[in-house]
């Protein structure tokens, strides 16, 4: 199979969730280019229309245009997240600040993730809350007067510390957080520096002052590099060709993946980088190229979590046994994603184990073949599809239409970089 072309992907979600939810807060008219349309993107829309806010359809190549009024109203009723755990959590935060009581659900998968995690910090900070299932959804958030914080956080964790971060603003209080081990994704920091608030990073603490503005806003969100790592994944394991992906979004904080590629001897160039709202873009361009095992470590694992499924899958095919260290966390994601990658790798017939809360991945050159049970997680789903692309490989997914949650038309935007080599 040889690559080629040039790909826009799909914007990014972490920024499409946070400008939604912040362009529902201002006063006034926000207009949001670029944002995803993806299942989870329509659940942040969906319960912002419920909670007052006016939210245009979110459609691919139109601008999304949000009349917020500067604060949220009480529901009707039951607000539904689907199955996007960002909505959930960042919104706990938000409404913890709104002096009334809202019930969150979300689809069977949602219901059974940890909320605890983000509704203890939030009670510390004044907001009530009713479990009815046990830790998990549904849950009662009754905001109202909030106090500040100082919180060290059990996990380095981007939607923790945001929904905490968020508390503070919808608050007008100071929030000191800790991050444990390795550094989260920091696109709340940046949108909140952006509206002049401020926000500090001090011997990994962060700090958050209230006194900035969210006025209305315009915004181009930057390609998903979450998503774009499954066709720098297709692009690195392809027998010949270039793949460019312009437009992505190159966080520090998003980017760490492309340094364990590296590490393995991926041929990758970022290129073109600008600046839009305090968030770096680039291309990126790729090519195949042998790869070697490496170790990742747990200080890495914050900055590249969703994207170890296409990191093992590529491990699979390197030379050696990759050790990703400190991975429990992926028990608790939309699936148990540990034990998914590693049960999945050996039906296709790669070596795979799990030890502890470490991955270890022995790579192979045989044709991978077998029956990939994804438990309709799309990130798993995503990065077996890659495999399936090898020479000689026949790789069958219970289910690829789950990658609707984060990246519509990803089987035809595969589909079309991939050519079989003649």
């Amino acid at each position: 199979m040889r690559v080629a072309g040039t790909v826009r992907i799909p914007g990014d979600k972490s920024i499409t969730h946070r400008a939604l939810l912040l362009a529902a807060l201002a006063r006034g008219s926000s207009h949001i280019g670029g944002a995803l349309t993806s299942l989870d993107a329509r659940s942040s829309a969906r319960v912002l229309r419920r909670l007052g806010a006016e939210v245009s359809p979110l459609r691919e190549g139109s601008v999304v245009v949000v009349r917020g009024r500067g604060r949220f109203s009480r529901p009707a009723e039951v607000l539904d997240c689907g199955n996007s755990g960002t909505t959930t959590r960042l919104l706990l935060g938000l409404l913890s600040g709104h002096r009334f009581s809202t019930t969150l659900t979300g689809d069977a998968s949602l219901r059974r993730r940890p909320m605890r995690r983000v509704s203890a910090p939030l009670a510390e900070m004044g907001a009530r809350f009713t479990e009815h299932r046990g830790d998990g959804l549904p849950l009662t958030v009754r905001g109202g007067v909030l106090r500040p914080l100082r919180y060290a956080m059990p996990v380095s964790s981007a939607q923790i510390k945001s929904s905490l971060l968020l508390a503070g603003l919808a608050g007008g209080v100071e929030v000191s957080l800790l991050e444990p081990h390795g550094r989260s994704r920091d696109h709340t920091e940046r949108l909140l520096r952006a509206f002049g608030y401020g926000v500090t990073e001090c011997d990994g603490w962060i700090g958050f002052r209230p006194g900035g503005r969210l006025e209305p806003f315009e915004l181009q969100v930057p390609g998903d590099p979450s998503s774009a790592a499954f066709l720098v994944g297709a692009a690195v394991l392809a027998e010949a060709g270039e793949l460019r992906i312009a437009g992505v979004g190159v966080n520090p904080t998003r980017t760490g993946f492309l340094a364990v590629l590296a590490r393995m001897g991926a041929r990758i160039a970022v290129e073109e980088p600008t600046i839009h709202f305090g968030e770096p873009v680039a291309d990126l361009v790729v090519g195949p190229a042998g790869l070697r095992a490496t170790e990742i470590y747990a200080g890495e694992i914050p900055g590249l979590i969703d994207e170890i499924p296409l990191l093992a899958v590529v491990a699979s095919r390197a030379s050696g046994t990759t050790a990703f260290r400190q991975v429990g966390e992926l028990r608790i994601k939309e699936s148990d994603r540990l034990g998914l990658i590693a049960a999945n790798l050996r039906a296709v017939g790669t070596r795979a184990e799990v030890a502890g809360d470490d991955l270890l991945v022995t790579g192979g050159d045989a044709p991978p073949r077998g029956v990939v049970q994804t438990a309709a997680d799309h990130r798993l789903a995503m990065a077996f599809a890659v495999l399936g692309t090898l020479p000689g490989a026949r790789v069958r997914l219970d289910d690829l239409a789950c990658a609707a949650v984060s990246y519509p038309r990803f089987p035809e935007t595969l589909r079309g970089i991939a050519r079989r080599a003649r």
